[in-house]
């Protein structure tokens, strides 16, 4: 079994829930006692944040790549940035590492191709919605991507900063996130993709009737596929 490096770049609550979904997808596939082999690093979401706020995305990416540099001398064998805004800084990290780095819309994308999605709505930090460095990945894979309208984004925005990062979900928040993705599905689109690993918080297959993309879940399968991969 591969040995897994966790980056977390957001707030501790995603890395909890990777952590926990990537240790019971081993189990489930090898039975017994068997766990997943991780090394964690988790970087200070507040110095993360004030980087973002001051559009510094370079000393982001200098901060995040040191962790990452920890955790493949620590002896990691590949690595997650659990995290989708932080895949901004993908690029760099990446560059700076031997070992390689899944990406997360990556692994979203076959995700939407297994199940023919051409049409996609994309929910998630302002950052992931309205800059191309996610978006683009996915557009260039042949799939369209909506997102929701303008008015709406600084709302899904403050939703993830001042309740999602906190573990604080409350049933406001999760109508207008509703209200929004029917919105989306108006318009058009065949799924949902989750595109912050906070929002599987607040929002699950079971309160659409379409096909929802949780991007923390699909990474984390996707990390264990790779863990379970022979040499």
């Amino acid at each position: 079994m591969k040995t897994i490096g966790l980056l977390g770049g957001m707030s501790w609550e995603s890395t909890v829930t990777y952590y926990t979904n990537i240790n019971k997808m081993i189990n489930q596939q090898l039975g017994g006692v068997h766990s997943a082999k991780l090394l964690l690093a988790s970087v200070d979401f507040a110095e993360i944040e004030a980087y973002q706020k001051e559009n510094e995305w370079e000393k982001s990416a200098v901060a995040l790549t040191k962790a990452a540099q920890k955790l493949e001398k620590s002896g990691a064998d590949f690595l997650l940035i659990c995290t989708n805004t932080m895949h901004k800084n993908y690029n760099y990290i990446q560059n700076n590492l031997s070992i390689p780095v899944l990406h997360i819309a990556d692994a979203t994308i076959a995700e939407l191709q297994n199940k023919n999605i051409s049409r996609v709505g994309l929910i998630g930090t302002r950052y992931t919605m309205e800059q191309d460095f996610y978006k683009k990945r996915i557009v260039d894979s042949g799939i369209q991507v909506t997102i929701p309208e303008q008015d709406e984004i600084a709302e899904v925005n403050d939703i993830i900063f001042k309740e999602l990062v906190f573990g604080k979900t409350l049933a406001e928040s999760k109508s207008f996130y509703l209200e929004v993705i029917e919105k989306m599905v108006r318009k058009g689109v065949q799924g949902i993709i989750l595109g912050c690993t906070e929002i599987d918080l607040l929002i699950q297959q079971e309160d659409l009737t379409i096909p929802v993309f949780d991007t923390t879940i699909i990474h984390s399968e996707k990390a264990v596929n790779e863990a379970l991969k022979e040499d």
